[in-house]
């Protein structure tokens, strides 16, 4: 799905669906939900979440981030306009996508 949707369902909503950038986010939380959910409920059953425990510093600062991110984009939600995060996003896309590339 990737990185909250950004890389694959926001894009896929706003290009094929017409609608806006952000419904579009909004969309992709029901969506990503169950998949995450299972994802999970999956890797919690077999161990694979033991790697968690190993870089808890990294986990913590991750999920730190990932919730200041949530929170000051949903207080910016009614600010900023769509053009500008359709921009951001873009740009997002292509950070992305030239670092798959050079990725070894």
């Amino acid at each position: 799905m990737g990185v909250a949707g950004g890389e694959l369902l926001i894009p896929t909503i706003v290009l094929l669906y017409g609608i806006d950038i952000k419904t579009a986010g909004s969309l992709s939380l029901p969506v990503s939900l169950p998949t995450v959910l299972v994802a999970f409920a999956r890797c919690s059953r077999d161990g694979s979440l033991s790697v968690l425990r190993q870089n808890l510093h990294s986990a913590t600062v991750v999920v730190a981030g990932s919730i200041v991110g949530a929170l000051l984009s949903g207080l910016l939600l009614g600010v900023v306009p769509d053009l500008v995060l359709i921009s951001a996003l873009a740009i997002i896309l292509l950070i992305s996508a030239v670092k798959i590339a050079r990725h070894d």
